[in-house]
């Protein structure tokens, strides 16, 4: 895998998007990822941080692969300790900043 793409990707994620499966593709994330990070998400309706928004419209239901899942998959293919990097996380934003701090001091 391209190290630039990858890079390139993680620079894109926050840890609090769902990217829709069009998303990926025109982005190019392999399809095999694609298939093995893809969920259906449903809205939560008791905060707004659970709610789910595709085209500024709240959705009750998203097909999508998380970002902070992606985040995770390009810290393996990199060869970072993911586990790890989960574990230590308090939140998924947290998580995937940690990737990214991570990759700075490489």
């Amino acid at each position: 895998m391209n190290r630039h793409k990858l890079l390139l990707w993680i620079s894109e994620c926050t840890g609090d998007e769902i990217w829709s499966i069009q998303h990926c593709q025109q982005r190019g994330v392999p399809a095999d990822w694609i298939t093995e990070l893809r969920d259906v998400y449903e809205s939560g309706f008791q905060s707004p941080s659970q709610m789910i928004y595709f085209a500024e419209k709240l959705v009750n239901q998203f097909e999508g692969v998380r970002d902070v899942d992606l985040a995770c998959r390009i810290a393996a293919a990199l060869g970072m300790n993911v586990a790890k990097i989960v574990s230590s996380s308090v939140s998924r934003s947290d998580c995937v900043n940690k990737i990214k701090e991570s990759l700075e001091e490489d």
